[in-house]
């Protein structure tokens, strides 16, 4: 309840001046997206269903309805977007569970009492200053990065024999096979996993931080031990934002520059301008999102635990 009654007068209540608070913050992005996003959405969900022309007299384009052959093309003609979708989805499964775990670690450990702690979170924070555009940019069009880039693989190709021996003796045929192989994997996407970590980890640190130390506390009166105090308290206390870091990296791994279904969109919309077609797979594509987001809400939401 967002009012309450009181001397025959309607006032706010806590949860009602909450609200209040989280609309404001909301207010910038909501008249933004009113603004600057809303018509071109609604043009783009247009284009889903027209052969767009390109008018150079004119300096626009034409638009004539078609249907829906453009999603029909998408979605049963062409097989490699329906490949690359598909095994997006799979790498993400494999991915994301990865980035939680790493970025939780990361927040524990800096929740800890120790020198220069702030310069160390600065470091953690690094790989979302390193991740945005512009440093991506320098980092893929930059000949000095690129030659560094090749010295230290070939560097590590040399030196890899002993892990890939490793990796051999322990990826066997067995009921720990793939597991394994998903181990292996994560090791040598470790790179990547740390970049994509930064939000995460700060959101983390920020929801460790709330956990009043009268609980731990007491728990360590009562003889719990430090993995029965993270699994009883600290895991439960996190929950929600645990839902919150999965939402946020499986939006932030669909679009990635190394999105092999981002660059098919992208290829089609600006090298072939053929912007029906590859709006119908901009749309496919987002509509394939918000259902994993739903299916991923649908299932955590239940073992989230919220506290007051």
């Amino acid at each position: 309840m967002y009012f309450i009654k009181k001397n025959n007068k309607f006032s706010l209540t806590l949860e009602g001046r909450n609200a209040v608070v989280g609309y404001l913050f909301l207010l910038p992005f909501i008249i933004g997206f009113l603004s600057f996003m809303f018509l071109p959405i609604v043009e783009s969900l247009q284009m889903v269903f027209s052969d767009v022309r390109i008018d150079n007299e004119n300096y626009g384009f034409t638009m004539q309805f078609t249907g829906i052959e453009n999603l029909h093309r998408v979605v049963a003609v062409d097989h490699e977007f329906n490949r690359f979708l598909v095994e997006e989805m799979l790498r993400m499964a494999l991915i994301v569970p990865a980035i939680i775990i790493f970025s939780l670690f990361v927040a524990l450990i800096l929740n800890q009492e120790f020198k220069a702690r702030g310069f160390v979170r600065a470091i953690f924070f690094l790989p979302v200053i390193l991740s945005s555009g512009v440093m991506i940019g320098l980092e893929t069009n930059n000949s000095l990065l690129n030659s560094m880039a090749e010295i230290i693989k070939e560097g590590n190709l040399m030196k890899s024999s002993v892990t890939k021996v490793l990796e051999d003796i322990l990826v066997a045929e067995g009921a720990a096979s793939d597991f394994m192989k998903y181990i292996f994997m994560i090791i040598n996407q470790i790179y990547n996993i740390a970049m994509a970590s930064g939000i995460q980890i700060i959101i983390f640190l920020s929801a460790l931080q709330t956990i009043p130390p009268s609980m731990f506390e007491a728990a360590k009166i009562e003889g719990a031990t430090s993995w029965e105090c993270f699994w009883k308290i600290t895991f439960p206390m996190v929950s929600s934002l645990i839902l919150v870091n999965i939402v946020y990296s499986v939006v932030d791994y669909f679009i990635r520059t190394d999105n092999r279904v981002m660059d098919k969109i992208d290829t089609a919309i600006r090298k072939m301008m053929n912007f029906s077609f590859g709006t119908a797979m901009a749309w496919v594509y987002f509509v394939s999102v918000i259902a994993i987001i739903g299916i991923v809400m649908a299932i955590i939401s239940r073992r989230v635990y919220y506290y007051e």
